[in-house]
């Protein structure tokens, strides 16, 4: 089987001349061919591995985003079981000052429960805009998941000035103003 630029010649269609030139073009475009292809770099290829890179980061991101969206909503959701299941009721006539957010807050409970929140034994910790009364292992366990849900109990004991004249007598807890 002969070539098709053996064909041609045969048939009368091209020269000897003619083909020799064109083998000739043939054989240097290959040349240049082989020796540009290693350095040329393909700048299509380069842009759409770019774009994959970019597209990729920004899914990253945004996955680390629902995730953390995804883990705020389950601590709520661990922080409303907790306060539910364990909360104490609470009525009365004894209001109970504290503090939440830098304001001053009122309960309104008996005087049972304000000692058991004097002593420590019961935590306040804001739900909503609501406040309820967990015991401390619980409120403990709700400061863990989020420390801005429980109200921080008050220190009793005041600093002390050595020229206090009133040094050697103590403030009651239930004193009220």
């Amino acid at each position: 089987m002969a070539s098709l630029q053996d064909q041609l010649l045969q048939a009368g269609l091209v020269d000897q001349k003619k083909a020799k030139q064109i083998s000739k073009d043939k054989r240097k475009q290959k040349k240049v061919a082989k020796k540009s292809a290693q350095p040329q770099i393909d700048e299509t290829k380069l842009a759409a591995q770019k774009s994959q890179a970019d597209k990729a980061a920004r899914d990253r991101a945004l996955n680390a985003q629902r995730n953390a969206a995804a883990q705020q909503k389950a601590i709520a959701a661990q922080i409303k079981q907790l306060v539910d299941n364990n909360r104490q009721p609470y009525s009365g006539e004894t209001a109970y000052n504290f503090t939440f957010d830098k304001k001053v807050k009122t309960l309104y409970i008996t005087d049972v429960l304000r000692d058991h929140l004097i002593a420590g034994r019961l935590m306040i910790v804001a739900q909503g805009e609501r406040f309820e009364l967990v015991p401390r292992v619980i409120a403990e366990k709700i400061a863990e998941r989020n420390a801005g849900n429980v109200v921080k109990p008050t220190e009793t004991a005041a600093v002390g000035n050595e020229d206090d004249p009133y040094a050697d007598f103590q403030i009651p807890d239930d004193l009220m103003w």
